[in-house]
């Protein structure tokens, strides 16, 4: 079965500095999403696993600016999860 971005469920745990997110799929945590000093990434299934994303603004700081870019980093990592998550053979 192919895991779709819209499949990950985000969980935001912490809201500034750093603006933080869990991952979940089917009840089970598969991402961690951190922003904080500029560099926003997601990392799989941890935040000790594989960096699946990363975007480095260093104005940025610890909170996306505006909501649309928050939206669009959240997007394009739920989306590198989701890619992660089909490339494994144990899922």
């Amino acid at each position: 079965m192919t895991v779709h971005a819209s499949d990950i469920q985000l969980v935001r745990t912490c809201t500034a500095y750093p603006e933080q997110y869990d991952a979940w799929h089917e009840g089970k945590l598969v991402g961690c999403l951190r922003l904080r000093g500029g560099w926003f990434y997601a990392a799989c299934p941890d935040l000790d696993g594989d960096y699946v994303y990363d975007m480095r603004d260093p104005v940025m700081g610890g909170v996306f600016a505006t909501d649309a870019e928050r939206d669009r980093h959240l997007n394009a990592a739920r989306a590198a999860i989701a890619r992660w998550l089909n490339a494994r053979d144990d899922r």
